[in-house]
């Protein structure tokens, strides 16, 4: 942004609690790809630095080109938001605790890189890492300077945390006036329990979704992957990030960006509180179904496999009325209506059930897709890998690993950009694979002095 450097790549880390389901466990096992479990241990030293190369000319033409972002956060919960800005052009210095990193290098299936799971080399992609001790004073006036050149900073840990760290809002805003702070955590910088740990699953309970999850009266389950909330709060952060950028733009001032967990997966809950609000109503676990619709929900088809049904209005049960090849079953003395159908929900979705359990997933997708049927695979991860329609929007890229590892296939970028699409420049990059580049050429520290703060462990 106009007025401040832009610089190569920088990245700290600090020892603090961070807000992100996964840091429930500091040391957790890592899985090998042979499935068997390994300790995965905090290495003494980093790597070796790894060469990181300049922007290309399509970086420099991506429309976050020109932003650097500092990611001093662990795990996912924010961290995200860097990864997305990093696709689209921005720089982001991810920041690191010298000896042990980011945990999220030791979350996940283990790699023949002991600083690197994959779950890092997926979702940490598009970073330098720069280390620098957050505990220590010096580290403390290397990241202000650092934060000086910069245009977002992005934090996770626990309210209060930066703060014990002499990093507060103040000193961070005196260092640079336009800077912007994303701060996640588990139930916000405000409020009653913002001292309370708060990781992704537990945002899931607070915030009201794990309590929709699972079939009436059994246990709620989880709902999706457990750190959903993190994928979640991280998005809002990133759209929060742009829209505070805007207003920099008209005042040259920057602000903090504060988001919950909790209220990230709170606000996906569409009208339950207005339902709550005006009527008392209380909803219950559905199931696979849905409180506004039938048959909305997974069946299960000859073969052994499962597919995804959504009639939402009576035009759509109309169709797969014809694909059943009983048209009256969408009449108005049966179930043409929504509410007929509501009120006749387990009557309805019996005879849906018979119907897919004759037929192969195949042939009922065939049936049902003639007649545009909203109907789909309940995908497993290899089906993923099959899929035509993956294959063709490129939701599967092909990164090759520069540390031995060979091709790594991760998500695609998301989302689809006509003129800038964003792209993967790097997966999760190795300890410290920056720190030398930022700390010379960057913050103008001798190499000299480079190597007396190598030797007491501050960067």
């Amino acid at each position: 942004m106009e007025g401040l450097d832009v610089p190569k790549h920088a990245r700290a880390t600090t020892h603090g609690e961070p807000e992100s389901e996964q840091a429930a466990s500091q040391q957790p096992e890592a899985v090998t790809e042979a499935g068997a479990q390994t300790e995965v241990g905090t290495p003494t030293e980093a790597p070796p630095p790894s060469p990181v190369t300049d922007a290309s000319a399509d970086h420099e033409r991506l429309p976050m080109s020109g932003i650097r972002v500092i990611d001093v956060g662990n795990f996912l919960a924010g961290p995200y938001a860097a990864s997305i800005l990093g696709e689209f052009g921005a720089e982001v210095l991810k920041v690191e605790h010298p000896i042990s990193g980011d945990p999220m290098r030791r979350f996940g299936t283990a790699t023949r890189r002991h600083d690197a799971t994959l779950a890092w080399l997926s979702e940490a992609r598009n970073k330098k890492s720069v280390t620098i001790d957050l505990r220590q004073r010096e580290g403390v006036q290397i990241f202000l300077k650092l934060v000086a050149k910069s245009d977002v900073l992005i934090e996770n840990f626990r309210p209060g945390t930066m703060e014990e760290w002499g990093l507060t809002w103040e000193a961070l805003s005196a260092a640079n006036p336009g800077l912007l702070m994303l701060r996640v955590s588990g139930y916000g910088q405000t409020g009653p329990y913002r001292r309370r740990s708060g990781f992704a699953h537990i945002a899931h309970a607070f915030g009201g979704l794990s309590y929709l999850a699972g079939f009436p009266g059994e246990t709620p389950v989880l709902p999706g992957t457990v750190p959903l909330g993190d994928y979640i709060s991280s998005l809002y952060g990133a759209i929060g990030i742009m829209v505070a950028l805007r207003h920099r733009e008209k005042t040259g001032r920057g602000q903090v960006i504060d988001v919950g967990i909790y209220e990230a997966v709170f606000r996906q809950l569409d009208e339950i509180a207005a339902a709550y609000g005006l009527f008392g109503k209380i909803r219950e676990r559905e199931g696979a179904g849905s409180f506004v619709a039938v048959p909305h929900g997974h069946f299960r088809t000859r073969d052994d496999k499962w597919v995804a049904i959504a009639c939402t209005t009576d035009k759509m049960f109309e169709r797969l009325a014809e694909a059943m090849e009983h048209p009256e079953l969408a009449s108005t003395s049966l179930y043409g209506d929504q509410r007929k159908r509501l009120a006749a929900r387990d009557e309805v979705n019996q005879i849906v059930i018979e119907w897919v359990g004759t037929l192969s997933r195949d042939e009922m997708l065939e049936r049902c897709l003639a007649k545009e049927v909203p109907v789909g695979k309940l995908n497993s991860i290899a089906d993923i890998f099959e899929d035509e329609h993956f294959q063709a929007r490129g939701n599967l890229e092909r990164i090759q690993e520069n540390d031995g590892l060979g091709e790594v296939v991760v998500p695609g970028v998301v989302p689809r950009l006509s003129a800038t699409p964003g792209r993967i420049a790097n997966l999760g990059p190795p300890l410290g694979n920056a720190t030398y580049e930022i700390m010379r050429e960057m913050l103008g520290i001798s190499a000299e002095e480079i190597k007396r703060l190598r030797q007491h462990k501050i960067i």
